[in-house]
């Protein structure tokens, strides 16, 4: 296997690990709830991917001179 590969597994078990923790213990998970948040984060993910296989961007940290 790739290490992208057991990278990936390793997440996903750490997630569903940390998010059986979290409802075991009653507490809110610190991510939507719902279908729709989820797909919100990965469409920003996809839209992060994309502007940076474009090539495009603009740094504003140096902009604002950090």
């Amino acid at each position: 296997m790739s290490s992208t590969t057991v990278s990936t597994v390793a997440a996903l078990l750490v997630g569903v690990t940390v998010g059986a923790l979290f409802a075991f213990l009653r507490v809110p998970i610190p991510a939507p709830p719902e279908l729709p948040g989820v797909v919100a984060i990965v469409g920003m993910y996809f839209g992060f991917k994309l502007v940076g296989y474009a090539g495009v961007g603009f740094d504003l940290l140096d902009a604002i001179g950090f």
